[in-house]
């Protein structure tokens, strides 16, 4: 996966700028496969690209295997006849540096279901055979999303344990009754994702033609009110009466949140998979492996033991850790694929055990540069202490603050051990002085935010652990990438051992 020395960025697809208010696969995504190639980048991490629901987390999908309708580009469509530059015509003024969900959605998607019903009238044979092909392939999972958003859509946004109890359970009469009364809006819906995964699988191979890899984030958990679970009720910890979650999933408390962290997420029933050889779990990771080279579990310790918490709790101070099913699993996926193309998400509270698993199957773990200054000189954060070149040593990472805004915010005391450390601030800002301190690491990968290279502040914070609204937000604008930034890294890439040639 890491056989040599690498490096990349890491920036989420909506952080692109573009005329529809927020980032899509577009020329813009194409320009900046192309910035990561000319700055000797080998690496484009990103975070999990479903389809998001509440407070627009890409963490809470609707979907584990299906891919965000936002993120397709209409201008493609328009170029193929789908839609007009009349269409066009009216966009409001969306702002520059952010994304407003609520208004790229009152866009994009009236324009989404046109392109539908226009595919529908005036495809070609051709496209028509490759939309089937794609919707066959993919029917272990895309008949379930399909026809649970329909639902969801029919049922006005409601949850759906909120739905007639024959559907909410999946009663075949009911399925069947529901699928022939929907059919219209099903139909749009698998539309969405065999073009989202026309436009991405044709970006991904752009990347890898330039020598980048696409390093994708899978969440160890999906979302109670999403197509997985209504789906698979079995395999998760639910409430028989409510079809609430029974156990919740979260972290106890940590460095992000004095209350710990309280995700809401249902549990699995680790037992139940074991019985299906982990079906559900296997057909996740090769369907990820459909969209992206490499995979990097989110909350990887969960597959050790997990942090469980009541159903109805309201923090996630009082739980328990229950056993999992890891080793299992990992065997059998190993199985399958070989090499495990994965990184493993490795903080918080880690174990013995949990770093036995992850090297029990020779994953990398990761590094974190902000979290190596606030203890003493064993930190294992600190680079001379990494114990091996098998590990991905970040900045820091979409939860934490940018470099700048996390180094402005520290007592001028926290500021001086860092700077004891480095031995100075280099001449660029402190942004710089630690993307240095990575790419001069022994870890065979270092990746950073765009926003560390760009030297931007808190203000272009991805996310906010414990923050409910105003997170994943940021966005770039183009001019922001110039020669001298591509240049600059490129040789830092070069002086540290790190370019591809």
């Amino acid at each position: 996966m890491f056989s040599r020395r690498t490096s990349g960025i890491l920036l989420h697809p909506t952080s692109f700028p573009g005329r529809f208010g927020i980032g899509d696969l577009g020329e813009a995504a194409y320009r900046f496969i192309d910035f990561l190639a000319d700055s000797w980048q080998q690496v484009w991490q990103i975070l999990p690209l479903g389809p998001t629901g509440y407070a627009n987390s890409p963490y809470l999908s609707y979907s584990a295997f299906a891919g965000n309708p936002l993120l397709i580009n209409l201008e493609w469509l328009a170029s193929e006849g789908l839609l007009s530059e009349e269409d066009f015509a009216n966009l409001p003024n969306f702002p520059e540096q952010t994304v407003d969900y609520d208004l790229a959605i009152a866009v994009k998607m009236p324009l989404l279901q046109k392109a539908s019903q226009n595919f529908q009238r005036v495809a070609s044979a051709e496209r028509k055979a490759e939309f089937q092909q794609f919707c066959e392939a993919h029917a272990y999972w895309l008949d379930d999303y399909a026809l649970f958003m329909a639902l969801k859509e029919t049922h006005k946004g409601q949850s759906w344990s909120q739905w007639d109890r024959a559907i909410a359970h999946r009663e075949p009469q009911a399925i069947k009754n529901w699928t022939e009364l929907l059919q219209s809006q099903i139909f749009y819906h698998k539309y969405l994702q065999a073009e989202f995964f026309r436009q991405w699988s044709s970006l991904r191979r752009y990347a890898n033609e330039k020598g980048v890899q696409v390093f994708g984030d899978l969440p160890i958990y999906v979302a109670w009110d999403s197509a997985d679970v209504w789906a698979n009720r079995n395999i998760f910890v639910l409430d028989l009466k409510t079809d609430k979650p029974a156990m919740m999933a979260g972290v106890p408390p940590d460095y992000f949140s004095e209350t710990g962290q309280l995700w809401g997420n249902p549990t699995y029933n680790w037992k139940q998979l074991e019985k299906t050889q982990f079906k559900w779990w296997i057909q996740r990771v090769e369907g990820m492996l459909d969209y992206v080279d490499i995979i990097r579990i989110d909350h990887f310790r969960g597959f050790e033991a997990f942090w469980a918490v009541l159903g109805g709790s309201t923090t996630a101070m009082k739980g328990k850790w229950v056993k999992a099913k890891g080793d299992e699993f990992f065997t059998l996926l190993a199985q399958e694929l070989g090499d495990l193309p994965i990184v493993a998400e490795d903080l918080g509270v880690i174990t013995p055990e949990v770093e036995a698993l992850r090297d029990r199957f020779k994953l990398p773990g990761m590094k974190i540069l902000h979290f190596a200054f606030d203890s003493d000189r064993a930190n294992p954060f600190l680079p001379f202490n990494f114990t091996h070149r098998n590990c991905v040593v970040y900045t820091g990472t979409h939860d934490n603050n940018t470099t700048v805004g996390w180094f402005n915010a520290r007592s001028p005391e926290d500021q001086q051990r860092v700077v004891d450390y480095l031995g100075c601030i280099c001449p660029e800002g402190i942004h710089w002085s630690l993307i240095r301190l990575a790419l001069s690491s022994v870890a065979n990968c270092s990746i950073y935010p765009l926003q560390d290279l760009l030297g931007l502040g808190e203000e272009a914070r991805m996310n906010l652990p414990g923050k409910a609204e105003g997170n994943w937000e940021w966005r770039y604008r183009f001019e922001e990438l110039t020669p001298e930034l591509r240049e600059r890294l490129k040789y830092l890439t070069y002086l540290y051992g790190r370019a591809p040639y």
